[in-house]
């Protein structure tokens, strides 16, 4: 009995720090239209409304462009950390790096990292070869990552 004790008390922070741990819990690429983020207030006089969304832009003027939908389920660690997504595109073989500052917001968050104008040639017909998305610390370490098939294949 004291044996189970002591191994669960030992265990215990070891949950607790990986339940902390911030994490991509979905990421999915895909083309938007300009016009699918387009809502009834800008109609009425308002900005654009992003809704429930983090929407963050290679280009802030330019809404059309590959965006990596992230959700995450806790941004609330977030503080001074940054989205670095590295892609292949189509009409390159070299992977391009972008970064996008992580605003903290707590409980789970959807965050919109948009390729936008110049930084996605093609429209909504390219996709990418390969990318890999990374969150990374204040200090550089990495605090999740997820990444296509292709970003692990070996050069050949």
């Amino acid at each position: 009995m004291r044996l189970t004790a002591l191994f669960v008390l030992l265990l215990s922070p070891l949950a607790l720090v990986h339940a902390a741990a911030p994490g991509f819990t979905h990421v999915w690429p895909q083309w938007h239209d300009a016009e699918s983020f387009d809502r009834i207030s800008e109609f009425f006089g308002g900005g654009e409304n992003r809704g429930r969304q983090v929407v963050l832009r290679t280009q802030a003027g330019e809404r059309a462009g590959f965006y990596f939908l992230v959700r995450v389920a806790d941004a609330a660690a977030f503080t001074g950390a940054t989205f670095e997504l590295q892609v292949v595109r189509p009409d390159a073989p070299e992977p391009k790096t972008f970064a996008f500052a992580a605003e903290a917001h707590p409980g789970p968050t959807v965050f919109q990292l948009g390729l936008t104008g110049g930084d996605w040639p093609g429209g909504r017909k390219a996709h990418p070869v390969a990318w890999r998305l990374a969150l990374l610390s204040a200090d550089g370490r990495v605090l999740a990552e997820q990444k296509s098939f292709l970003w692990e294949m070996p050069a050949t």
